[in-house]
């Protein structure tokens, strides 16, 4: 497709960040409305949180397609995975024993 203005770099740069703005906006807004139905609702949210969930990994396949995914960069992933199963894995021994 043929644009009437040719973009720069500058603009494909702006345009990245806006829509990194935007799915952070977007993923802790459904990270609270997730919180929000748990604990005050008292209703699941697993249909919100598999929302958060597979957008993150959208992002994280995207990354390995198209090899920017280091090795540094993976572990640091697979340490925070292991830290968030850790804590849900808390959450629901504590929520269990109430």
């Amino acid at each position: 497709m043929n644009r009437l203005v040719p973009r720069d770099e500058r603009e494909r740069a702006i345009d990245l960040a806006a829509d990194r703005l935007a799915f952070l906006v977007l993923a802790f807004g459904l990270l609270i409305a997730v919180m929000y139905r748990a604990f005050v609702l008292d209703e699941a949210s697993w249909d919100l949180m598999g929302l958060v969930i597979l957008s993150g990994a959208a992002g994280f396949v995207y990354r390995l397609q198209a090899g920017v995914a280091s090795g540094r960069w993976l572990a640091l992933r697979f340490a925070t995975v292991t830290l968030a199963a850790i804590a849900a894995a808390a959450l629901v021994v504590a929520l269990a024993s109430r």
